[in-house]
């Protein structure tokens, strides 16, 4: 296994996972379908998902969220530092692409500063 399998794997997994955002926000969120079918209550279990994260994009929970965990990524050393700067991106990608971008920003920056960071 080469030295950069780790780093191709990782951007290959961010890049399925930007495109799967993507797919809930135009598929799910914007589509015109299923505004109209969520408008009426229905029990749907798509327009319950689709009803929580809007709640959860209204108060911005998946992009504090992404922040609290950069942030905390910064202080932990190693591995275990590593895997959170993962989490961290894992969930600012999503909140990059669903509206809250703002506070979203800052922490894929700082998980991919993280991730970056030389061992020392």
């Amino acid at each position: 296994m080469s030295r950069s399998f780790p780093a191709v794997a990782l951007l290959a997994m961010l890049a399925l996972w930007l495109a799967a955002s993507y797919g809930v926000r135009y598929g799910l969120m914007e589509d015109g379908q299923w505004v109209g079918l969520c408008s009426a209550p229905t029990s749907l279990w798509q327009c319950q998902v689709r009803s929580l994260l809007g709640l959860g994009i209204h108060f911005q929970v998946i992009a504090w969220a992404a922040l609290v965990v950069a942030l905390l990524c910064q202080l932990v050393p190693g591995r275990g530092g590593w895997w959170l700067a993962v989490l961290a991106l894992l969930l600012g990608v999503p909140a990059l692409v669903l509206y809250t971008a703002s506070i979203a920003v800052f922490a894929v920056v700082l998980a991919a500063l993280r991730l970056v960071r030389r061992r020392g």
